[in-house]
């Protein structure tokens, strides 16, 4: 079976390997220059695991000069050749660039600790193998990566202070809050992951107990969880990164229903050195995709341009740009702010009057849709999952809708619910939905975010917050919001016991409301 599954990934690589090639190939086809050496070739990691890698040098290298190197871990699933097309247009511009396997995947050695400490033990290791074997500048040093490859990115960062210059792209900087926002699993994106890992790496027992005990809602391992997670978070790191005075590049994607957009807002907001924050839409890596087959892609335009001035010194203006970089979902081009909390102007509160009681256990037609295809949907056609408003059933569905707006509303930022809610039941999951509501009552998702909670009192009323995903999104004139909330959703994994019930109140002391963040009209 071992042999089996090494066979797979070895056939699987080459596959890979060639698309990815024939992507940089097709994409530099027009150079017409020296291009720059590429070796593969073996990396000693941390306690003698072996990472399989790639060297590129720019062209004439020979030794008598001194380049800035730029570290590639790979993202999760992924080959040691998913950034070729990049390290070799880096290279032409005069950088080293070394690709890594990371550990447990694909024909690294090792098993998957999933930015555990032998990662960024590793990366080090990485870094000192190239000091040692290539013309790298040990005084100019970033280190960038997609999804998987930003997280250790951020996270060798904070403890290797060799490490000058990061972009961060599609990653995470709080695995519990990506994973498990909420206190809710999010059960697609885990199984996603999960299948991932199982095809093309070797999980380690412990990722293989996280895995389970996640699917499972073992709560007795609920903070060992939650440990374990935020061990593999830069937020825990971050004054260690401050301190390091790293310049942070972050990128992500409004619809990522891996790594949701919120916490690498927030995190952005901890950063004190130089640092810029690029929002688009789409989902999971889906942003910088087409940018590793050679092709014109902003994102890695921009990573080159952070790179080029914080490890180069070209003065090509990126400094000076404001650093909060967001495309709305629906239409535009990009809008440039001083700080994340500049992009809200200000706020509009639509009012959640009365009392309504839903029940659980059934899904009332409004959902976040699909990992990966819904956001993509919206990235390229702006069709993001759709909901009839005044078809939802109200027995498992509790609906408020705002007036009818006589100019166009441009939500940026996170917007935020309060509420009363009285539960039947000791625990349970909600789900918010944030929908723009045209004339016909047919409802585009604007945002959402699911909400679980234990250990409550049967019967008795209790206030909460809920903060939705942050996101860019233009409701056109002539439109209404309406606020959505439900129990179930297949991106998530509900806790409503059966026959649980949930009323929605808003007490005159404390009236309920969701609080919609707005651009300046």
């Amino acid at each position: 079976m071992g042999h089996g599954r090494t066979a797979l990934r070895a056939s699987a690589a080459g596959a890979v390997s060639a698309a990815l090639v024939a992507g940089t190939v097709v994409g530099l086809a027009p150079v017409a220059q020296a291009a720059p050496s590429v070796r593969f070739v073996d990396i000693t990691g941390d306690g003698g695991t072996i990472l399989k890698a790639n060297v590129l040098t720019p062209a004439g290298a020979d030794g008598s000069h001194a380049y800035p190197l730029i570290v590639l871990p790979t993202s999760w699933g992924l080959p040691q050749v998913e950034y070729l097309a990049q390290a070799q247009q880096l290279a032409d511009s005069g950088y080293v660039v070394l690709s890594y396997n990371v550990r447990g995947f694909w024909q690294s050695g090792g098993q998957i600790e999933v930015a555990g400490p032998p990662d960024i033990a590793d990366a080090s290791k990485v870094i000192d193998w190239a000091l040692a074997h290539t013309p790298a500048d040990p005084g100019h040093i970033g280190m960038a990566g997609v999804s998987y490859g930003a997280g250790i990115s951020l996270l060798t960062a904070a403890h290797d202070k060799r490490v000058k210059v990061v972009a961060a792209l599609s990653g995470w900087a709080d695995l519990v809050a990506s994973i498990y926002s909420g206190r809710t699993q999010h059960v697609q994106a885990l199984g996603v992951l999960d299948g991932a890992a199982t095809l093309t790496g070797r999980e380690s027992p412990e990722l293989r107990e996280i895995f389970d005990n996640l699917y499972s809602s073992n709560l007795a391992k609920e903070q060992e969880m939650i440990d374990w997670g935020r061990k593999r978070s830069a937020t825990t790191y971050v004054d260690q990164l401050n301190g390091n005075g790293a310049a942070v590049m972050l990128a992500n994607a409004w619809g990522d229903t891996v790594f949701p957009a919120n916490q690498y807002t927030d995190f952005y907001e901890k950063l004190t050195g130089p640092k810029r924050l690029e929002m688009r839409p789409g989902d999971h890596a889906t942003a910088e995709l087409t940018g590793l087959f050679g092709l014109p892609n902003d994102v890695w335009t921009d990573t080159r341009r952070w790179f080029d001035h914080y490890l180069k010194g070209a003065a090509n203006g990126i400094d000076r740009e404001q650093p909060v970089q967001l495309k709305s979902r629906s239409a535009g081009g990009y809008e440039g702010y001083p700080d994340w909390k500049s992009v809200a102007a200000t706020r509009r509160k639509i009012a959640l009057a009365g009392s309504t009681t839903i029940h659980a256990n059934i899904d009332s037609g409004a959902d976040g849709g699909l990992v990966f295809l819904s956001s993509i949907l919206d990235q390229v056609a702006q069709l993001p999952p759709i909901a009839s408003i005044p078809l939802l059933p109200r027995r498992w569905a509790a609906v408020w809708q705002s007036e009818r707006y006589g100019t166009a509303q441009r939500v940026r930022g996170t917007a935020t619910l309060h509420t009363t809610l009285t539960p039947n039941s000791e625990s349970g999951t909600l789900v918010a939905y944030l929908y723009d509501v045209g004339p016909l009552g047919l409802g585009k998702l604007v945002t959402h975010a699911p909400l679980t909670w234990y250990g409550r009192t049967p019967g008795e009323p209790f206030g909460l917050d809920l903060d939705l995903f942050s996101t860019a999104y233009d409701v056109p004139a002539g439109h209404r919001l309406a606020l959505v909330v439900d129990t179930v959703d297949p991106l998530y994994t509900e806790h409503n016991p059966s026959g649980a019930q949930l009323t929605f109140s808003s007490p005159p002391g404390d009236p309920s409301y969701v609080s919609v963040p707005l651009r300046e009209q």
